[in-house]
């Protein structure tokens, strides 16, 4: 296997462009950094091509070497990974019964774990709107590979609870304020949950196409939980009624 050495090589400032989000968006492909992004990548068919520093690859992909130098390049990290990939993106408009609307959460760490969260917790589905980019490199870090293993759809939050309704789905509000606690509460089957802003929550539009708000108990001397820690009480306590 020959070894790119070049900074300036073509195949490697293709693959650079891809820490453009535009770029991103119109390739639907992403970057993908080390071994165990990588092979959850690999685990869903989403890789398409492998780049390292290493002699040999246990992926079955086109695999490309490269010099340290140019992995430093290609590398977001503070300090460089051995292996990345290039992947496809996991975007569809199917969707099954459990599904997760995430409006307006712009913190990446945040986005990452909401997405570790959903897959734990049986979502199939997440739909996004006005949020931080769902293929920003350190959503992906965040997710810890299962961005790879839920359907991803990108739409306006309102429009699609609109469709939901439609179809007979029961719509969940997340509100500290106003909303019942999640003890007692019993869900629908066919259920969408609806998560909101780091700072201000749901925001008021969306939280009247609300069939139900909920709400979780906590102590006094705490106001409210980050986004991703409330996003993961809630689909736990919902995913159990089902195990129930």
């Amino acid at each position: 296997m020959a070894v790119i050495n070049s900074v300036n090589n073509f195949r490697v400032l293709q693959w650079c462009k891809l820490k453009d989000k535009k770029i991103r968006d119109m390739q639907k492909l992403f970057i993908a950094e080390g071994y165990h992004l990588v092979l959850e990548a690999s685990k869903t068919n989403c890789l398409k091509e492998i780049i390292t520093t290493e002699k040999s690859s246990t992926f079955d992909v086109p695999t490309y070497r490269v010099t340290d130098d140019v992995m430093a390049k290609m590398s977001s990290l503070a300090t460089h990974t051995k292996i990345l990939g290039i992947c496809h993106r996991k975007e569809g408009e199917s969707y099954r019964d459990s599904i997760l609307l995430v409006d307006q959460v712009h913190h990446p760490g945040n986005f990452g774990t909401i997405i570790r969260n959903a897959v734990a917790f049986g979502v199939d589905t997440i739909v996004v709107n006005n949020s931080v980019d769902v293929y920003n490199q350190k959503v992906i870090q965040s997710s810890q590979g299962m961005i790879f293993h839920i359907n991803i759809i990108k739409s306006p939050i309102k429009e699609f609870i609109g469709r939901l309704k439609g179809e007979g789905y029961q719509i969940i509000g997340t509100d500290v304020n106003e909303g019942v606690s999640l003890n007692g509460f019993r869900a629908s089957t066919k259920r969408a949950v609806l998560v909101g802003n780091e700072g201000d929550g749901v925001g008021k539009d969306l939280l009247d196409m609300c069939d139900v708000k909920v709400s979780i108990e906590m102590s006094e001397k705490c106001e409210s939980l980050n986004v991703g820690v409330a996003t993961g009480i809630i689909l736990y306590c919902l995913n159990s009624q089902l195990a129930g």
